[in-house]
């Protein structure tokens, strides 16, 4: 009988998901759990990375028992993860010596700001791995790991400490700790990867002080791992796709042509236009990244990353107390016909793309006598928009004159009908949402479906991408450009001394 499904375990910053997909893309099951975020110090983000493993282990089986399937009946398992975020395990006992340090951390800024005052180093950074030096990649953190926690360089000396992004840790436990590998994509964002030559950076290692012992084996995204250990769903399973959120998100958008774009709704806002097989280095704040690889030919995008998208919901949920489910926020938002003056800058963890401020905090401007909550709510909304639209902005200057004529859109926050349609305003160009929002995990399901042969080419998955709706632009272009203007008005707020 053959297998027609595959499980897609999709490892965010806010929850563990498991979503198990019929080989036609269409979702058989979807099992959640959120996991605790630890903040011990402002600007400092966290995770227990046994507790991510355990809630990872548990939505997978429930996934499994929802669709009634069993180890058997999945082809495969692909893996998608939240990107840059930092494990360092003991690779004796399989212990995590530290909790994870969580990409949106702002810890390591003052070493990054002393990397950054060196202008070759941070030009060998920008041609060798398509970054800029900044706390968000994975490569600062690693040295944070190893200059604070007691023994860590010792024993990262002797070969005892194993280095991984949420994906290698996965697979380790996955695997019973037989598998310490990595993809492309999820190497592309640690600071030490040059994605010229897909090889770790020797010169970038010996600058940061990471001994090459603590890294793992790099394969393209589609790619047979190893298999999981039998114990943890009765049979062994092949794990033959793994990437990091944003390129699978990519992957599974079809968006395998240069010129096509994507934007991801999620804790963050994630935007990505595929570049084809050339590297090209972005004059307009965006960063050059390695796109999900199905073979050894490599594959580029280029990236603007928003820290607090999604997120800024969470905040007036648990920190404002304005809504009290975050599925409220489009109803008190719909309450007021516009924010009333009201812009919301969410710099909560700094500002990414384009701006590339780690020291700009929230803002809250245009505040009048007359301004509600309510007006809070819809500024907070519009400010993903805002965010995003300077993010195709640059993209945009960078990639022409190769025109982008649409967006396609995924995520928690694409379900978002006023926020959609908000977005396509700004833009002046279609926003475009398919049938299946769930396209990171379904990216990461089609990149082990391709490697174990469940599908025969990339064109039979652009064949099965299909448009729920579009929203079209309605606003006059004056308008929206007014808007972006006040929009970078109280952005510029965020950074006054």
């Amino acid at each position: 009988m053959p297998r027609d499904h595959l499980l897609a375990l999709d490892q965010g910053t806010s929850s563990s998901r498991a979503i198990v997909f019929h080989r036609d893309g269409h979702i058989a099951a979807l099992a959640q759990r959120e996991f605790r975020q630890h903040y011990p110090q402002p600007g400092w983000v966290e995770h227990d990375a046994e507790e991510i493993w355990s809630a990872q282990l548990a939505v997978a089986r429930a996934a499994l028992e929802q669709a009634g399937l069993q180890a058997h009946d999945i082809a495969a398992i692909g893996i998608t993860n939240q990107r840059e975020t930092t494990v360092l395990w003991n690779r004796t006992s399989g212990r995590p010596i530290h909790h994870a340090i969580v990409w949106q951390d702002r810890r390591t800024e003052p070493l990054c700001a002393q990397l950054r005052a060196q202008p070759a180093f941070a030009d060998e950074v920008r041609e060798a791995t398509g970054l800029v030096i900044d706390p968000y990649f994975s490569g600062s953190k690693i040295r944070w790991l190893l200059d604070h926690v007691s023994g860590a360089h010792a024993a990262a000396a002797q070969g005892e400490l194993a280095f991984g992004t949420i994906d290698s840790w996965l697979l380790h436990r996955l695997t019973g700790g037989r598998v310490h590998a990595t993809d492309v994509s999820n190497a592309a964002r640690t600071m030490l990867f040059d994605i010229r030559s897909n090889t770790w950076s020797r010169t970038l290692l010996a600058a940061l002080r990471v001994p090459e012992s603590l890294l793992p084996a790099v394969h393209p995204s589609s790619h047979v791992y190893g298999e999981t250990d039998p114990t943890l769903f009765g049979a062994p399973i092949p794990i033959a796709g793994i990437a990091g959120d944003q390129q699978a998100a990519l992957f599974g958008q079809a968006c395998f042509e240069a010129g096509l774009a994507k934007n991801t709704y999620g804790t963050g806002c994630f935007l990505l236009m595929h570049t084809g097989g050339q590297l090209q280095h972005s004059r307009n704040g965006l960063i050059s990244t390695a796109a999900a690889q199905v073979a050894a030919a490599r594959e580029y995008a280029l990236e603007g990353s928003v820290f607090i998208g999604g997120a800024v919901v969470q905040w007036l949920r648990d920190g404002l107390h304005a809504i009290p489910t975050s599925g409220d926020v489009q109803r008190l938002a719909q309450s007021v016909p516009d924010a009333g003056g009201v812009m919301f800058v969410p710099a909560f963890t700094g500002l990414g793309a384009p701006y590339w401020q780690p020291d700009a905090r929230g803002a809250i401007v245009g505040l009048t006598r007359g301004s509600t909550v309510a007006h809070i709510a819809r500024a907070a909304l519009e400010s993903i928009a805002f965010q995003s639209a300077a993010l195709l902005r640059a993209m945009a200057a960078d990639a022409a004159p190769l025109p982008i004529t649409e967006l396609r859109v995924d995520g928690g926050a694409s379900v978002n009908d006023m926020l959609m349609q908000f977005q396509a305003d700004l833009l002046g160009i279609p926003v475009v949402r398919p049938q299946v929002t769930e396209t990171t995990a379904l990216g990461a399901a089609y990149l082990a479906g391709l490697a174990v042969g469940t599908y025969a080419s990339r064109a039979e998955l652009a064949a099965q991408w299909q448009v729920q709706r579009r929203f079209h632009p309605t606003m006059e272009r004056a308008r929206a450009a007014e808007l972006m203007a006040r929009w970078e008005h109280a952005v510029r707020q965020t950074t006054a001394a």
